[in-house]
């Protein structure tokens, strides 16, 4: 499956930051970064706007300096893509319902069974 047909796929609020990445060539793990510190991908073109104000850092080194402030350290222990979250999720889902229809015990008719009224 291409990359568009993937992102046409993707819920609204994770397709926004599919967009930032591209628009403002960060990698995963500054788009990870950016959401784990709980930036709005909206509004990252007001932080990007290091051509026209030169005082400000551009927009990947100002998140790894936020994320290292926060956390402590330079990167995230596990760097996942977007997609490759979803699919994670998509899968998780679908694991803990397969674990489910295999727990749910199933009525024996054979079975006797007294009612206790």
């Amino acid at each position: 499956m291409s990359n568009d047909a993937m992102a046409k796929k993707l819920p609204p609020k994770f397709q926004v930051w599919v967009d930032a990445r591209k628009k403002f060539h960060l990698s995963h793990a500054h788009v990870q970064m950016a959401r784990e510190l709980g930036l709005n991908p909206k509004k990252l073109g007001s932080i990007a706007n290091h051509d026209q104000e030169k005082w400000k850092t551009p927009l990947p080194g100002f998140i790894e300096e936020l994320y290292r402030k926060r956390f402590g350290k330079d990167r995230p222990d596990e760097v996942l893509s977007i997609e490759d979250m979803l699919r994670r999720k998509q899968n998780k889902t679908e694991s803990r319902e397969v674990q489910r229809e295999d727990e749910t015990p199933e009525a024996d008719p054979d079975e006797d069974w007294e009612c206790p009224f």
